[in-house]
């Protein structure tokens, strides 16, 4: 079985985080060709349901980064990758020495994920806090209403670019953590950053579904430096036109614009769909 895996926010979705007549008419034909999809993307489960609803997204989803991997079927995460005490501490402490305002994404014994943040300080950190919580469909709360039993998924956060290239050098020595990071909003300088356990990888996600759903080759698109550990462990990896220059230059090939349906219009000409 032939396994392609999806990036959502600039790969398979367009600009308005959609999935367009073009593509839900693609991933139609894919079903009714055999070809098995799934997603690999940043998004929670919360956020990510709703651009996939009604399009045949049955199999395992990987989220979060890899974090956790959600059973559709089940109605229960399978797989989870999550922060001890001491790794969020050490990056609380971090972020507090270069001023970034934490966000700290939880998943609660009851299945509920939530969004907590520090005191939000500029115009960019409230319309990401919004963003979160209207998007993202996250619950918003401030950092002293986490409880004691939350389990922490990731620390995300924004700022100067140099601040955040500080905060990340300051964790590398915690082998289990890895940080991603890119531009967030290029004319003011701002950077964002997320980081999650090591294991939390998008590759560890696919190499654990091709082992359980017995995968030959699988197929992957993204088009951010998250994605590359999946581009490294599959068999044909591509990149969208608008996809980071290193993620390019890790691809198998460079396809269309995520605006102009590009995934879409190569899955039908590579299957002649």
């Amino acid at each position: 079985m032939t396994l392609v895996v999806f990036d959502m926010d600039g790969t398979l979705l367009n600009g308005k985080s959609e999935i367009t007549p073009f593509t839900a008419e693609t991933l139609t034909r894919m079903r009714d060709a055999g070809i098995a999809y799934t997603v690999a993307t940043g998004r929670t489960l919360q956020a990510a349901l709703g651009p996939l609803r009604g399009h045949g997204f049955e199999l395992p989803h990987i989220l979060k980064n890899g974090a956790v991997i959600w059973c559709p079927e089940r109605e229960d995460y399978s797989h989870r990758h999550l922060l001890t005490q001491g790794e969020v501490w050490h990056v609380l402490g971090a972020m507090t020495l270069q001023e970034i305002t934490p966000f700290i994404f939880t998943l609660e014994a009851s299945g509920r994920h939530a969004v907590y943040h520090g005191t939000l300080k500029t115009e960019a950190e409230n319309r990401l806090a919004q963003l979160f919580e209207d998007e993202r469909q996250l619950p918003l709360e401030p950092l002293s209403a986490i409880p004691d039993t939350a389990h922490v998924i990731n620390l995300s956060g924004m700022g100067p670019h140099d601040n955040i290239a500080a905060v990340i050098a300051s964790v590398a020595d915690e082998e289990r953590l890895v940080a991603y990071t890119g531009t967030a909003i290029q004319s003011q300088g701002l950077s964002w950053m997320d980081i999650h356990h090591s294991n939390g990888s998008k590759g560890n996600g696919i190499t654990t579904l091709r082992e359980e759903l017995d995968c030959g080759d699988v197929i992957v698109f993204g088009d951010g430096d998250n994605d590359l550990s999946m581009f490294a462990v599959a068999d044909e990896a591509y990149a969208t036109a608008n996809a980071d220059d290193e993620v390019k230059a890790e691809a198998t090939e460079v396809i269309g614009h995520h605006d102009e349906d590009g995934v879409a219009r190569f899955l039908r000409e590579r299957f002649g769909l």
